[in-house]
């Protein structure tokens, strides 16, 4: 790492950045090889992410004159290409990948940067099983990359046998002992209480979600850290974000959320969906998402969308991912965080 005092200079080391530039061209090989074409969309946009706890960069645009647009419209930086990939989805395209940048507000630490590299990606008549299996040979692709440059010395040695996958349900049962899905919040408390969990003093006790979330951290997330690689899929309908439900087997049972996560020596690297493509149910969730935001005096999304548009006209049957790019090269050039392999992270931006 260079000195406090240069602060003219990147974080990361030259030799680093031409590996991140090596690994860069391995993922444009692997995507090219499998039949997927490289688009780009814009970064600032009208659409947003449908997120009560994602925060995007909110700017106006101005005319030459320098006068604002006559519709007085917000443009937001891009907390995920996914909305404007899907359009294209809806205009005929079929196996899209994208190496973009995206933007998020109050995210900074080893593992954040409000501006951070994404690697996204879409192909049609998948499920999010399909891409689980697709993520894993990539990763295997891009850790087998990474080996063979000059001065790399992994954290992580990835296993020859197939990457755990565990469902959300699963995990729950295995590593905190009750149902993640059907438990109640008097249930989820009783092991909290029991595990010696502490409880934040703004803590809402009835809210199962936060429950969920809370023992994730402190009862799940270890034990997945135990591990090399291990997917978590299938999760609570309530956090569905733009994925498709799955009814429950049984009437009156819960469905859940057709979606996963990857974690890498419990990192989180990526999050596919099966994604939704029901434009009504879109709005309705734009509505809820909407709603928590305004109960905690944050903006309230945007209404409509071309998403919206585009989901009337037909989102064709589909299944995506989108991956925290710098994240994944971190750990497989045997780095600690991720200034490590960026050049200039926001403070020296």
């Amino acid at each position: 790492m260079n000195q406090p005092d240069s602060d003219y200079l990147p974080t990361a080391t030259i030799q680093t950045l031409q590996h991140r530039s090596q690994l860069l061209r391995a993922i444009r090989i692997f995507f090219e090889s499998r039949g997927y074409w490289e688009v780009e969309t814009p970064l600032i946009s009208r659409d947003t992410v449908v997120d009560a706890y994602i925060d995007p960069f909110l700017t106006h645009w101005h005319t030459v004159e320098g006068v604002a647009n006559s519709a007085g419209e917000p443009r937001y930086l891009q907390t995920s290409p996914e909305f404007a990939m899907k359009r294209l989805l809806t205009a005929g395209a079929d196996q899209i990948y994208q190496i973009t940048h995206a933007f998020r507000q109050a995210e900074r630490g080893s593992m954040h940067n409000p501006e951070f590299a994404m690697l996204e990606w879409y192909r049609l008549g998948e499920t999010h099983h399909d891409q689980m299996t697709f993520v894993e040979a990539l990763v295997r692709h891009i850790y087998q990359t990474a080996a063979s440059l000059p001065g790399r010395s992994a954290i992580l040695e990835l296993t020859d046998l197939p990457f755990e996958r565990f469902s959300y349900e699963d995990a729950f049962l295995q590593f905190a002992g009750l149902s993640g899905l059907h438990s109640t919040a008097e249930d989820f408390q009783q092991i909290a209480r029991r595990h010696d969990i502490s409880v934040p003093a703004d803590f809402e006790t009835s809210d199962c979600l936060s429950w969920q979330n809370l023992l994730l951290v402190e009862l799940i997330e270890p034990k997945l850290r135990e591990k090399k690689a291990v997917f978590l899929y299938d999760y609570p309908a309530s956090q569905a974000a733009l994925s498709r439900i799955r009814q429950g087997d049984h009437p009156g049972s819960a469905g859940v959320a057709e979606r996963f996560e990857l974690y890498l020596q419990g990192i989180e690297i990526c999050n596919g969906y099966h994604e939704l493509t029901d434009a009504d149910e879109l709005r309705a969730r734009i509505i809820q998402q909407s709603a928590l935001r305004e109960r905690e005096n944050r903006p309230a999304l945007p209404a409509e969308s071309y998403l919206l548009q585009a989901m009337d006209a037909g989102l064709p049957d589909c299944a995506g991912t989108a991956l925290g790019l710098d994240r994944l090269i971190m750990l497989a050039l045997g780095k600690q965080t991720l200034q490590e392999v960026i050049a200039f992270p926001v403070e020296r931006a």
